[in-house]
């Protein structure tokens, strides 16, 4: 069995962290850079959080995303993620089941390996290849070889910091100091 996967099935990424945050009306996401192949470093600086969906006023996506697992993989969910909030005007939940009944009965998709966080203003969400569409109670979500790190020390932080983007700056940097496979080059991006 290949040892990225769990005994039930379920995929274990070694690789990169990915934390969501959601404070005070404002929700980021945040993700280091760093890309590996088995235990060497192949590039620091990957962008693995990123804008889709319908642009806003400001002329940006008013989705945010991250993923954790095959880039290749994450890029295919986001361009169909893109394509079902196109279909469905935006809305993130409904895009987002879609996308996971198409992620676990689709032969080609469900070769996929990736996990994803995605948010909109209202919305945070967890999407795995499993078809699971989960909304992480408390604001909080983390993927990834580094999420736990990454979600333990957000939860810490969460009674004494009121600002989304700090706690999620300051989670991955915990994250970056623990999990080998997780760097200090973060990407935030806020809706």
């Amino acid at each position: 069995m290949d040892e990225s996967r769990a005994s039930h099935g379920l995929i274990q990424w070694h690789g990169t962290t990915i934390i969501g945050v959601k404070k005070n009306g404002r929700t980021v996401i945040a993700g280091d850079g760093q890309v590996s192949m088995g235990n060497t470093v192949m590039k620091p600086n990957a962008r693995k959080v990123r804008r889709i969906g319908a642009l806003d006023e400001s002329g940006k996506g008013k989705v945010i995303a991250g993923f954790a697992g095959a880039t290749a993989d994450a890029f295919t969910l986001f361009e169909r993620l893109e394509r079902k909030l196109e279909q469905h005007r935006g809305q993130l939940m409904r895009a987002a089941v879609e996308l996971a009944k198409d992620w676990r009965t689709d032969k080609y998709l469900r070769n996929l390996e990736a996990l994803m966080i995605v948010a909109d203003a209202e919305t945070m969400l967890i999407l795995t290849g499993n078809g699971d569409v989960l909304e992480p109670e408390g604001g909080i979500a983390a993927i990834g070889s580094g999420g736990n790190y990454a979600l333990a020390a957000a939860k810490a932080l969460d009674d004494y910091e009121d600002d989304a983007e700090k706690i999620a700056r300051r989670a991955m940097q915990v994250a970056a100091e623990v999990c080998v496979f997780t760097n200090d080059r973060v990407t935030v991006e806020e809706v």
